[in-house]
């Protein structure tokens, strides 16, 4: 729906990009709105702009005013198509009447499963810019079936990326979903708990990995390379990982692909008993903090996808300052040299300094 900037809201979701003097949008479609991006878009005295019809917590947006024009169209945009930020959030929700039946003893229905990631992750490859960024819409109180959908997305994506047939891609899809499956076995109030887990707090939640195997190994319309990358997606290649603390060679390429899905989308949310980090930041720190426990042409691979940068780039620094992207090391892809008012600053010798934002 078209809207006045004076009805927008923090949370709500541009649906198209915002284009002022330049060719290259000031706001892209899918930034989640903001204080910053309500202060860029009075800046460019932007009067009005598209936005879903829903914000980024869920709730259905209604603003005071649409523009005239819009009216007669808005019902049946709605009516008649889901935006990918809807057909996400429709799968997010019936995960959770998923996980609600597997909690209550319900047995896994593979038909179910595939007929709510499959679909979504066929849109997704339509829309791929919305994949990396699918971190903002998770919350606290429905982390772990935010998680779920997105490490599922992620893990399919990555798939295609290293030219794996569909139906691969799709099975990959399915591991990652389900891959925390086995958590609606470990008492609720674990799930749910404010605060760092103890020690045996933490050892119980570590069990979930055979859990979700347990739910799955019996199932014949599931193949055995999803049953293997739902157990090994916390193992780790240097062997430091669990449930056996297996290593390298041993570890089934889709439970590699699974695992950096799953740490990657788990460190950019908020939980109760972590902050979130800003993406690119995450890749840094799963580069260099946990060398030699995932695969490295993976995590090469994911942080392209993820930076997506490109000369000219506007990018928000961790100072709060706007810059341009005027240079790329392949060797730093996370890291480019960035102009501000005429000073160059090399990302990759200032270690104080991070992008936390790429505003295209």
């Amino acid at each position: 729906m078209r809207v006045k900037i004076n009805q927008l809201q923090e949370g709500c979701i541009i649906q198209k990009d915002v284009i002022s003097l330049t060719n290259k949008p000031i706001v892209p479609k899918s930034t989640i709105i903001s204080s910053f991006t309500l202060e860029i878009l009075h800046a460019f005295l932007v009067k009005d702009v598209y936005v879903e019809g829903y914000m980024a917590n869920g709730q259905p947006f209604i603003p005071e005013e649409v523009m005239e024009e819009e009216k007669q169209t808005i019902i049946e945009e709605e009516v008649y198509t889901d935006t990918f930020y809807e057909s996400y959030m429709k799968a997010v929700k019936e995960f959770g009447k998923l996980f609600l039946n597997w909690q209550a003893g319900s047995p896994v229905e593979i038909g179910k499963v595939r007929g709510l990631i499959v679909p979504l992750l066929e849109k997704a490859f339509q829309h791929q810019h919305e994949i990396m960024n699918l971190h903002q819409y998770s919350t606290k109180e429905d982390y772990l079936h935010h998680h779920s959908v997105s490490v599922g997305i992620i893990a399919g994506y990555l798939g295609r990326k290293l030219k794996y047939e569909l139906g691969d891609c799709n099975q990959l899809a399915m591991a990652g979903l389900l891959s925390d499956c086995g958590m609606s076995k470990i008492d609720p109030k674990l799930l749910l708990k404010k605060g760092n887990l103890t020690t045996l707090e933490f050892n119980e939640v570590k069990k979930h990995p055979l859990l979700s195997y347990k739910m799955l190994e019996k199932l014949p319309l599931l193949k055995d390379s999803v049953k293997l990358a739902v157990f090994q997606h916390h193992e780790r290649i240097d062997g430091t990982g669990y449930v056996l603390g297996i290593s390298g060679e041993k570890l089934h390429p889709f439970g590699k692909i699974v695992a950096i899905a799953d740490v990657f989308h788990a460190m950019c949310c908020d939980t109760y008993y972590r902050k979130k980090q800003p993406p690119l930041v995450v890749l840094e720190r799963i580069t260099q903090d946990s060398f030699g426990k995932f695969d490295v042409p993976l995590v090469s691979l994911l942080s392209q996808e993820v930076a997506k940068l490109s000369l000219s780039t506007n990018v928000k620094l961790s100072n709060g300052k706007i810059g341009k992207v005027v240079f790329i090391d392949e060797r730093y892809p996370t890291r480019p040299m960035v102009e501000i008012d005429q000073e160059y600053i090399q990302l990759s010798n200032r270690k104080d300094l991070y992008i936390e934002e790429i505003l295209h």
